[in-house]
């Protein structure tokens, strides 16, 4: 089994803290986004993983540091790690040829901006499986259609008659990826275009089109992290989720003078607190002070300096320094208030 994951995006929803670290690497819970997704997807497959390819944008943004990460992340699944290049943003099917070469096999696809909670078998006799989730309001989703079978039929985007309530989330798990390869060969060579852009969903609506047979496989949980809010809340929520499953998640290493902890929380190594009062909710990069302060339902990145503080819902990036009477702030990196 080989994973595939685009993430060339620079992430814009989510600045100043995309500005200069991809959104993919942002911390939630003490472990960046992709780390979280890349394990999580390994976990629910339950087989080893051949390969891990990364589907990159500039290197002036994505370099040797983002390259590295990613590179241990894949050894440490015991795969084979793979960097791919998308210099000209041309969507989601363009991003995914350009890592043809990976493209054969069983292979899972993953888009690197959501987070998952799923405990399924995965349908491998079908030639298709699209992760879904059920929702509330359709309406807002690109949903799949389903017959009798449970085959999906079709995707819709946003309908605007009731469809089903099955979201797609943007996993998907090919059998024989040189079909979805063949296909989006087809649409780059033909010029379909859809949004100013080449998508997957034209691919996968050929291979629908030939009788190829798609199930769905559907997620617990779908964690969003497009922007701020939604992704103090994606921590908020990973935390119950680790905390439930038993993990440790406060280091051991910490410095705590006067000062109390209500958990659950993601505390890093090295982190000072003094006369403070952390969580819960609350994800502390390693070597941040905090001092003189409340924190809680909040995302602090690395080395970072609080103080006099009271924060709720707020994301601090690293190397940053607040010392102030702001709640609801979002700072990113290199960034100073006092």
């Amino acid at each position: 089994m080989k994973i595939i994951v685009p993430m060339a995006g620079r992430g814009s929803r989510l600045r100043p803290h995309t500005l200069t670290i991809p959104k993919p690497l942002i911390p939630v819970a003490g472990k960046p986004i992709v780390h979280r997704l890349v394990a999580d997807i390994a976990h629910v497959l339950n087989e080893d993983i051949e390969e891990i390819a990364f589907i990159l944008g500039d290197p002036a943004f994505f370099g040797d540091a983002v390259v590295s990460s990613l590179k241990e992340l894949a050894i440490s699944l015991g795969a084979k790690p793979s960097i791919y290049r998308q210099l000209d943003p041309k969507g989601t099917g363009h991003a995914i040829m350009c890592a043809a070469p990976s493209l054969s096999g069983p292979v899972v696809i993953a888009y690197a901006d959501t987070l998952i909670k799923a405990d399924f078998t995965l349908d491998k006799e079908a030639d298709s499986v699209i992760w879904t989730k059920k929702v509330e309001n359709p309406e807002a989703y690109g949903v799949v259609n389903l017959n009798e079978k449970d085959e999906i039929t079709e995707l819709v985007e946003k309908p605007t008659e009731f469809v089903s309530n099955q979201a797609v989330i943007g996993i998907y798990y090919f059998k024989e990826a040189e079909v979805l390869k063949q296909e989006l060969e087809y649409v780059l060579d033909n010029d379909i275009i859809n949004g100013g852009e080449y998508q997957i969903n034209d691919g996968i609506k050929r291979m629908m089109a030939s009788g190829k047979i798609f199930k769905t496989g559907t997620v617990d949980e779908w964690m969003d992290c497009g922007n701020k809010e939604v992704t103090v809340e994606t921590n908020r929520r990973m935390l119950g989720f680790l905390a439930e499953r038993g993990e440790d998640l406060i280091a051991s290493t910490i410095t705590n003078q006067n000062s109390k902890i209500i958990e659950p929380c993601f505390i890093g190594e090295g982190v000072q607190l003094k006369n403070s009062t952390v969580g819960p909710h609350a994800s502390i990069g390693e070597g941040t002070i905090i001092e003189d302060s409340n924190v809680k339902n909040s995302i602090i990145q690395k080395e970072a300096m609080i103080k006099n503080a009271t924060l709720d819902n707020a994301m601090i990036g690293n190397h940053a320094t607040f010392d102030g009477n702001f709640t609801n702030v979002s700072i990113g990196d290199y960034c100073e208030l006092k």
